[in-house]
């Protein structure tokens, strides 16, 4: 097997499994902050542990960037999974909430498995097959995304929320050992400029078209979140019973992460043949075009059929904005540059969510599918005008030679 074709193999399994244990735990925060005895300001701690990693997230992703570009990407992502299992397996010996908010705060600054995975599979793949890979690591978070809730619901139910976070340290334990003994990274060049975080962000700020990618990421990130948090709520308002809330949110969102499946591939295979800037505008049309098309349907099953169609255009985009970043970078900046596509999307997800809840309530969650939807198409009228021929030429001119 050709070594590009095994570590995209290797890396599909392992961010499968990263992202089944993130979603095995966090769901379930605010229970287990029951179970170790928050009773009151409960809704408050669970916002801040949801949000505390991803800040921290945003601080650290440039610095674990530039060190991937000095010494590595695939020994970034074995230190990002053996720190994951750390932090998973103290995770389930707590007993207050100071103390996992701590571990949320570690699992911030030092994660980073997955970004890891993108940067080194967009590095290591033959250039007209870079869409399809980066497509493929897509689809790999949206499977652990569906696979994960289950499992951890089903440990959860069975044993406890404890041996649910210790078994989400432990499969992330051998998906890194997978990435120790199978995973190879070829192309790799250390950088021989200095790798700090201020000399990346001086380096990015000259790229143009790199920054335009950048913020792609950050307002796509926005836009989704302001409605994502409240979809369970909704759910239950369409359902009429809060009992069955969970439940059918499950299949809601379940339907989304296999339509992304199921159709990233396709996309990511659309990319290489024609070009990331022609996917992701369909990507963001559709999606804002079939975020808006779920305001009129108040069935929940209806409702799910628009949330997986939504779900098939939609995840087009970020293995597109990913492929982009490929595109606008020198393999030797490849790493600083995920650090900071990553810092990027931590903004969005950590001010979407805010900025939604403040609609939300002012208004109603109707109000936040037109503020996603049309935000969405906003993004797409910045992704036309910002990755237009002209950036693209000048893109690759600078790439000539890689």
């Amino acid at each position: 097997m050709e070594t590009w074709r095994r570590n995209l193999a290797v890396l599909w399994i392992g961010c499968l499994v990263t992202s089944a244990s993130f979603s095995m735990v966090i769901p379930f925060l605010p229970l287990f902050l029951i179970q170790i005895g928050v009773h009151t300001h409960t809704e408050m701690w669970s916002g801040l542990l949801y949000s505390a990693a991803f800040v921290a997230g945003a601080i650290a992703s440039p610095f674990w960037g530039s060190m991937a570009d000095k010494y590595g990407r695939k020994p970034m992502i074995v230190r990002a999974g053996f720190a994951l299992f750390v932090i998973y397996v103290l995770t389930a010996f707590t007993t207050n909430p100071y103390e996992v908010l701590a571990l949320r705060i570690l699992q911030g600054l030092l994660s980073g498995y997955i970004p890891g995975a993108i940067a080194l599979v967009g590095t290591n793949t033959p250039e007209n097959k870079v869409g399809y890979a980066l497509s493929m690591i897509s689809a790999a978070t949206a499977t652990g995304g569906i696979v994960g809730p289950l499992l951890g619901g089903g440990l959860s139910h069975l044993f406890s929320n404890r041996i649910a976070f210790a078994s989400a340290g432990v499969l992330v334990f051998c998906s890194t050992l997978l990435v120790i003994f199978w995973v190879t990274e070829d192309r790799f060049k250390p950088t021989q400029q200095r790798t700090s975080v201020i000399a990346s962000f001086r380096d990015a700020w000259h790229n143009k078209p790199l920054l335009s990618a950048f913020g792609l990421n950050a307002f796509t990130a926005f836009s989704i979140m302001t409605v994502e948090p409240v979809l369970t709520l909704y759910v239950a308002q369409l359902s009429g019973s809060v009992r069955n809330a969970s439940l059918l949110s499950g299949v809601v969102f379940s339907l989304a992460g296999i339509a992304s499946v199921v159709f990233a591939p396709l996309w990511g295979k659309l990319a290489d043949r024609t070009t990331f800037r022609r996917v992701l505008l369909i990507g963001l049309i559709g999606g804002g075009f079939w975020t808006l098309a779920q305001i009129p349907f108040h069935q929940v099953w209806t409702f799910a059929l628009v949330r997986f169609i939504y779900g098939a255009f939609f995840c087009a985009v970020f293995p597109a904005i990913n492929g982009l970043v490929v595109r606008f970078t020198t393999p030797d900046f490849r790493g600083r540059a995920f650090g900071l596509n990553q810092t990027a999307n931590q903004i969005g997800n950590t001010v979407g969510p805010l900025v939604g809840g403040w609609i939300g309530g002012a208004y109603s969650i109707h109000s936040l599918f037109w503020c996603t939807g049309g935000l969405l198409l906003m993004v797409a009228g910045m992704a036309w005008f910002a990755t237009g021929r002209q950036a693209m030429k000048r893109v690759n001119k600078a790439n000539v030679g890689m």
